[in-house]
């Protein structure tokens, strides 16, 4: 129910811009991954979502923080409570713009720029990354990678674990869009 109404709320945003042009990802993947030599870590969460305007390509990704799965019970922890705060900070968000001039309601496969502000965390940066679309029979698929300083969003790593996480985290993206159904 929660994931229905968010992405009602990503929908109403994309508006003014006419329902043919919107296209919805119910099941975003998003990934993020820090390796160091003492530890790798790695969280995933397949229940994002994300909204594209193929005329003003503009697009949103939204995710809740408590939504990403950990192979171990600890770290899932530890990344909620204490670098997250999930309590305090529920949802990242990203917020951009493909600046490319393509055309998305064609069949392709594109390499484009986007641009946009990444809010992790209670902190917004502003990121660029090279994304790979492919469009085939009206639906969209979509990757990334934006690589995100931890410092950059104020997220605290205890001096005991420092050596344990990467000053780095890679996040990839992946989604599936289809036509928003009016």
């Amino acid at each position: 129910m929660k994931r229905m109404i968010l992405l009602f709320g990503l929908c109403l945003s994309f508006m003014a811009a006419g329902a043919q042009n919107i296209f919805v990802s119910k099941a975003t993947s998003i990934t993020f991954f820090s390796s160091t030599p003492v530890e790798d870590i790695e969280g995933k969460s397949t229940t994002a979502s994300s909204v594209v305007d193929i005329k003003s390509r503009n697009i949103v990704f939204k995710v809740s923080n408590t939504s990403f799965q950990f192979k171990k019970k600890l770290m899932q922890e530890h990344f909620n409570e204490n670098y997250i705060e999930s309590d305090k900070y529920p949802f990242s968000i990203f917020r951009g713009k493909i600046t490319d001039d393509v055309d998305l309601s064609k069949d392709g496969s594109y390499t484009v720029n986007v641009e946009g502000t990444l809010d992790i965390h209670g902190v917004t940066k502003a990121y660029q990354s090279k994304a790979n679309i492919v469009v085939a029979k009206g639906v969209i698929t979509a990757r990334t990678t934006i690589r995100v300083k931890i410092e950059d969003h104020q997220i605290k790593v205890p001096s005991i674990v420092f050596k344990n996480i990467a000053e780095f985290v890679d996040v990839r993206i992946s989604a599936t869009y289809q036509p928003k159904k009016s």
